[in-house]
């Protein structure tokens, strides 16, 4: 007999909706998994600007184990940057196939390794208790920083479509040194799924040395995408990330 694929829940980043994996999808409908893409809480396009407000990456987290929970069988779970970090959460709460985290945003006791990370840390304070509001996007820092190997138009479709963010999830992300719940802490060694972690050798956002240490963390398999940046779900070279993903997969205890 053969075996349905399971079922994928992609999670999406910062300031972003389920439309970001409007893309990389199709790969893994085209293998037969059904895809949810869910628009984190307050990310709808029609939510007000102030439904992310006190909104904790624990709620987020607890949002999507639920979600996992309610599929007929254990789905695969794929996040992006804060979405890759919301999805290994996410599996410590609900029964997961797998786990592929794109570029993920790095966990509590992870620091960065770069001078880029400790200014993006930092400047959020330039906005006041930033934690306490909902933060707006940078459309300017994500075309030059996440967007930087897609065309201009490409570039504007995506920061169009842009939603505020959670001040308090980002600080328990962005600051998490200065959270004393822990809020994004991760055990340290195997959790109960197989985990790919990608990173894209060109990105300044998450560089590839914080995400291999993340990826150590986890104790997961750790894959460097060259020549790719941030936006390893749409950028140039999205496919050759999904065939990656997928061939891993295939391969991944079950």
């Amino acid at each position: 007999m053969t075996q349905t694929p399971a079922p994928v829940v992609m999670v999406h980043g910062a300031f972003c909706g389920g439309w970001a994996f409007e893309k990389f999808r199709e790969p893994f409908e085209a293998a037969g998994h059904q895809v949810l893409a869910p628009d984190l809480r307050g990310h709808a396009a029609d939510a007000p600007s102030g439904a992310v407000v006190g909104v904790s990456m624990s709620d987020y987290a607890r949002d999507i184990a639920a979600l996992c929970a309610a599929q007929a069988a254990p789905p695969i779970l794929v996040g992006h940057s804060m979405g890759g970090l919301v999805a290994a959460m996410a599996a410590r709460r609900a029964p997961v196939r797998a786990l592929v985290l794109l570029a993920p945003s790095a966990p509590w006791g992870v620091a960065g390794s770069s001078v880029e990370e400790a200014i993006t840390a930092v400047g959020l304070y330039s906005q006041g208790p930033f934690w306490a509001q909902s933060v707006s996007p940078d459309r300017g820092i994500m075309a030059r920083f996440s967007l930087d190997r897609m065309t201009r138009a490409e570039r504007q479709a995506v920061t169009a479509r842009l939603r505020p963010e959670s001040g308090r999830a980002l600080y328990e992300t962005l600051n998490w040194w200065l959270d004393p719940f822990m809020t994004t802490s991760l055990a340290v060694g195997s959790g109960r799924a197989p985990c790919l972690v990608l990173g894209g050798e060109r990105d300044v956002a998450h560089p590839p040395a914080t995400v291999r240490q993340t990826a150590s963390r986890m104790d997961a398999t750790f894959i460097e995408a060259p020549g790719m940046s941030h936006w390893l779900l749409g950028e140039p070279g999205w496919r050759e990330v999904a065939d990656i993903a997928l061939g891993w997969l295939e391969d991944a205890p079950a």
